[in-house]
C-alpha cells in the first residue's frame, strides 16, 4: 500500500516543481498564502490540517484529502479523530462524499502502515 503514497508525493513534488519554475508571481503567492493559512496561529496546525481536510473533502478534491491526511499523520492525529472528520465531511457534504471517503480510508490505512 506503501505504493499509493510513493506514487502520489512523486507526483505532487514533480508538478509542484514545474508550476512554481514557471515563475508566475500569481501563483507563488497562492501557494505562499497557503503556506502561511497553516501554520500555528490561533487555531493549532493539527486543527487547521482536520478543517482543511473537511473542506476538501467537502470540495471532492482527492489530491487534497491525501494531501490533508498525510499533513494529520505528520501531526499525530488518531484514526479516531480522523472518522469524526470523515463523519462532519459526510455530514455537510451528503452522500456524494461516500466515494471520496473510501479513497482516504485507504489511504490513512497505507499511513499508518508506513
Amino acid at each position: 500500500m506503501s505504493h499509493l503514497i510513493d506514487e502520489f508525493q512523486a507526483y505532487r513534488s514533480k508538478m509542484n516543481e514545474k508550476i512554481l519554475s514557471a515563475d508566475n508571481k500569481v501563483m507563488k503567492r497562492i501557494y505562499s498564502v497557503d503556506t502561511l493559512a497553516y501554520q500555528e496561529g490561533a487555531l493549532n496546525v493539527k486543527t487547521k490540517e482536520m478543517l482543511g481536510l473537511v473542506s476538501s473533502m467537502v470540495l471532492r478534491c482527492d489530491d487534497c484529502v491525501k494531501y490533508h491526511l498525510e499533513k494529520c499523520h505528520e501531526q499525530g492525529t488518531s484514526t479516531e479523530e480522523i472518522f469524526e472528520v470523515f463523519s462532519i465531511a459526510n455530514l455537510v457534504g451528503g452522500t456524494i462524499v461516500i466515494p471520496h471517503t473510501r479513497r482516504a480510508v485507504e489511504y490513512w490505512e497505507a499511513l499508518q502502515l508506513k
